[in-house]
C-alpha cells in the first residue's frame, strides 16, 4: 500500500465531489496507463498508486475511514488488488465504473431484448370543405409491413423455431478488446436480434414480415381542418420479432373552397350587390354551409362593408362556440351597358353633381385632399 496522501496523488482536495475525484482519477489513468507507456516501469508504478487511491477514495466507507485514521483506517482493504502481486484483479471493476459511459458499461454485457417496435406511418387525407365541418367516413388504402401469417411472425419455417446466436450468446452485441479499451459492437451474425434463422421461412425469407396493403374504415370528426392529425393505434408497420405494431397517423388537409375560405372556425365569403341595390337597400340570398339565408342589405351601402351572420359557420372539433359567417358585399359595376342604360347614368351624374360633397361624401373628401396637397407644395 502507498504511503503517499490519497488526495495528494489525485490531485483533489478533501471536500472533493465524487465527481471530481473520478475526473482527476480518469486523466491520471489515461496518462499512466501501461499500455501507453509499455517498457516504463515509472509509469506502471504511479498508476498503481493512482488506482490505489481512487479504490478508496471512490468508496463511501473507506474513504470515511481514510479520513478518520489515515492509512491505518485502511489497512488490509483499501488497497487490496494492488498488494505486491500487481493491479490486474482489480482494473476491471474500476475501469468499468469509471470508463462505463464510453464503453459500454464496463462488465459484462446484459442481455438486450430483440423484439422491435414497428415504424409509424402516415397517411395524407384530402377532405372537402364540407366532409372537413360535417365529418365523414373515408376508406383508406394503406400499403404497409404486416406479420407473416405462414410463420407468425417468427421468421422461420413453420415446425422450427429462431435459435439463440452462437457469437454473442443472444446479447445481441459482442465486446472487442483493443489493449487497454473495450469496444462494444452489434453481433456481426445476428445483427443485434440475439437469435439465428437457420431454416427461414419461404413466405417472408425470414423477415417475419410481409408488404401487404391494408384497407381501414376511419371516421373523421366534425370540425377538422388542414394540419389536424388522427391517430390510429396500432395501424402502423408491424413490429419486429413480436413486437408491437406502430400506429398510423392521418394527416388532413382540407381543399379550397369556391365560395367560402375558412379562418378557424369563422367562414368568409364575398357577394356581389348590384349598384342600386348597395344605393336604396334590397335583400339579398347568401348561401351557408347549412342552406340559403336572407341578408337585408341597408341603403347606402359602401364595396366591402362586412356583414356578420353568427352561429353559421364551424363548430370547432375540440369543443366550444360555434364560428360566424362574414360576408363580404361587393358592389359590381354594371358592364354591358347600352346606350339608353348610358345616357340614363349621365343623366343620373348630372342630377348630383351640384350636391356631389353630399351624395359622395368620401369622393369630394379625397379630392379635397389631394388640392390641399398640391397647393401646400407650391
Amino acid at each position: 500500500m502507498s504511503k503517499k496522501d490519497y488526495y495528494e496523488l489525485l490531485g483533489v482536495s478533501r471536500d472533493s465531489s465524487d465527481r471530481d475525484i473520478k475526473k482527476a482519477y480518469r486523466r491520471l489513468a489515461m496518462k499512466y496507463h501501461p499500455d501507453r507507456n509499455p517498457d516504463n516501469p515509472e509509469a506502471e508504478e504511479k498508476f498503481k498508486e493512482f488506482s490505489e487511491a481512487y479504490e478508496v477514495l471512490s468508496d463511501a466507507q473507506k474513504k470515511a475511514a481514510y479520513d478518520q485514521f489515515g492509512h491505518a483506517g485502511v489497512q488490509g482493504q483499501g488497497g487490496g488488488g494492488f498488494h505486491g502481486g500487481g493491479f490486474e484483479g482489480n482494473f476491471s471493476d474500476i475501469f468499468g465504473d469509471v470508463f462505463g459511459d464510453i464503453f459500454g458499461g464496463g462488465g459484462g454485457g446484459q442481455r438486450r431484448s430483440s423484439v422491435q417496435r414497428g415504424a409509424d406511418l402516415r397517411y395524407n387525407l384530402d377532405l372537402s370543405l364540407e366532409e372537413a365541418v360535417r365529418g365523414c367516413e373515408k376508406s383508406l388504402r394503406v400499403p404497409t409491413l404486416v406479420a407473416c401469417d405462414t410463420c407468425d411472425g417468427s421468421g422461420a419455417k413453420p415446425g422450427t423455431s429462431p435459435r439463440t446466436c452462437s457469437t454473442c450468446g443472444g446479447v445481441g452485441q459482442v465486446r472487442m478488446q483493443q489493449g487497454f479499451f473495450s469496444v462494444q459492437q452489434t453481433c456481426p451474425t445476428c445483427h443485434g436480434r440475439g437469435k439465428v434463422i437457420p431454416d427461414p421461412c419461404t413466405a417472408c425469407h425470414g423477415h417475419g414480415r410481409v408488404e401487404k396493403v391494408k384497407t381501414l374504415q376511419v371516421k373523421i370528426p366534425a370540425g377538422v381542418d388542414t394540419g389536424d392529425r388522427i391517430r390510429l393505434a396500432g395501424e402502423g408497420e408491424a413490429g419486429g420479432n413480436g413486437g408491437p405494431a406502430g400506429d398510423l397517423y392521418v394527416q388532413v388537409s382540407v381543399r379550397e373552397h369556391p365560395i367560402f375560405q375558412r379562418d378557424g372556425k369563422h367562414l368568409f365569403c364575398e357577394v356581389p350587390i348590384s349598384f342600386v341595390d348597395a344605393a336604396l337597400g334590397g335583400e339579398l340570398d347568401v348561401p351557408t354551409l347549412d342552406g340559403r339565408v336572407k341578408l337585408k342589405i341597408p341603403s347606402e351601402t359602401q364595396s366591402g362593408k362586412l356583414f356578420r351572420l353568427r352561429g353559421k359557420g364551424i363548430a370547432p372539433v375540440r369543443g366550444g362556440s360555434t364560428g360566424d359567417l362574414m360576408v363580404r358585399a361587393i358592389v359590381e359595376t354594371p358592364v354591358n351597358l347600352n346606350s339608353r342604360q348610358k345616357e340614363l347614368l349621365r343623366e343620373f351624374q348630372d342630377a348630383t353633381e351640384e350636391g356631389k360633397g353630399k351624395h359622395s361624401p368620401k369622393r369630394h373628401g379625397f379630392f379635397d385632399s389631394v388640392k390641399k396637397f398640391f397647393e401646400d407644395m407650391t
